[in-house]
């Protein structure tokens, strides 16, 4: 089987300037961005490129709304070069905006049309988290549906990837943590897949290693902490990228969907809410395979020696950087239990089929109803 495959070329630089010296930002660009992020990082650059402004279109997750108005503002403009200088938001729209998008950007999503890419896209992610950068992923909600669905093929991936730490010293505290867990999950998830092969387990384990060092420093030291170690953050969040861009995430991110839709959750947080629940019944299935690995890894990091016990001193651990709540906090009622678990399986099986060990419907049912 094919054991790894990166795709964009990778860069990285300490500052944007150093960016934009080698990639001289200019007036066949168009830039998609944030205003706050645009202020600190791309206005002192006294560059002359198309801009356009994510929140103008809304707010939060990506969807095809969304999408759709920024296609529409796009249209003014003439341009060559797409440059995605954001979060996972709007990394994911210029995924989409770079291909020949019809009326409806939804029909991408449901294959009705197919991709056909038309811009070049280098993307400079600046939340540690999504790994979006080196993947094919692009997820979005679809909102007359009421359902988030991914679209993962050849001509979504960006051509040029751009590390550059100094964009994520602007991050609340919220954002990076929401974003970090969610790259501490992507490494997770890979490393247990069954399609991880021993190049995507490296990337997976070292991930896993920097971002709970990180972690650790900053639960002994508090918040600021973690701009000291901000570059192992981005080049972990990276490496976890490469990791379940070739291997793929499973239960974590399936189950994680139904309260991201529904509530509009972050999508990091949303999969927190899962994340040592699922890995406690991939153990109850099964835990003398590849799972036991991943236990030690852990155990070690956060030194302790029980290793039946970790992800409950994971749960703890993870519990002093970010709250873990009951679904029903995030509006969730009980009936809700059967649809969830339902949509997930009708809906995301491109991601179940990626995990440790087979989930039956019922098992996934359990694990709604162990964190409703």
């Amino acid at each position: 089987m094919l054991a790894l495959r990166i795709v964009p070329k990778i860069y990285y630089f300490d500052k944007m300037s150093e960016f934009n010296e080698e990639f001289k930002i200019g007036e066949r660009d168009l830039l998609v961005t944030n205003e706050w992020i645009y202020t600190p990082y791309i206005a002192p650059l006294g560059v002359k490129a198309n801009v356009i402004f994510q929140e103008k279109h809304g707010q939060g997750e990506p969807s095809d709304e969304m999408i759709d108005g920024i296609v529409r503002e796009s249209k003014q403009y003439e341009y060559d070069r797409i440059i995605a200088l954001g979060g996972g938001t709007i990394v994911d729209i210029c995924k989409i905006l770079a291909l020949e998008v019809p009326e409806r950007s939804i029909d991408l999503f449901t294959g009705k049309t197919p991709a056909k890419k038309v811009k070049q896209l280098i993307v400079i992610p600046t939340t540690c988290g999504t790994g979006s950068e080196v993947t094919n992923v692009a997820i979005a909600e679809l909102k007359s549906l009421h359902v988030k669905k991914g679209i993962a093929v050849d001509e979504t991936y960006a051509d040029i990837a751009a590390l550059i730490p100094e964009t994520m010293n602007g991050l609340p505290y919220k954002v990076f943590t929401t974003s970090s867990v969610d790259a501490l999950i992507h490494a997770v998830e890979s490393f247990l897949s069954p399609k991880a092969s021993p190049f995507t387990e490296l990337y997976s384990k070292k991930a896993i290693k920097m971002i709970m060092k990180g972690y650790k420093a900053i639960a002994e030291k508090g918040e600021d902490e973690r701009f000291k170690h901000m570059k192992d953050f981005v080049l972990a969040s990276n490496y976890a990228g490469i990791a379940f861009g070739n291997a793929g995430c499973g239960a974590v991110h399936a189950l994680s969907y139904s309260i991201g839709g529904a509530f509009h959750v972050p999508h990091g947080e949303a999969n927190y809410q899962f994340f040592t629940e699922v890995m406690k019944k991939y153990v109850a299935k099964d835990p003398n395979g590849k799972i036991k690995q991943l236990t030690k890894i852990l155990s070690k990091v956060m030194g302790i020696d029980d290793d039946a016990g970790v992800y409950e001193e994971l749960d703890k651990f993870l519990g002093q950087l970010i709250t873990k709540k009951p679904l029903k906090d995030y509006g969730m009622n009980e009936a809700q239990i059967d649809e969830f678990t339902k949509s997930t399986v009708d809906n995301q099986q491109r991601l179940l089929a990626n995990n440790y060990v087979f989930l039956e419907d019922g098992e996934l049912r359990e694990i709604f109803v162990a964190l409703y």
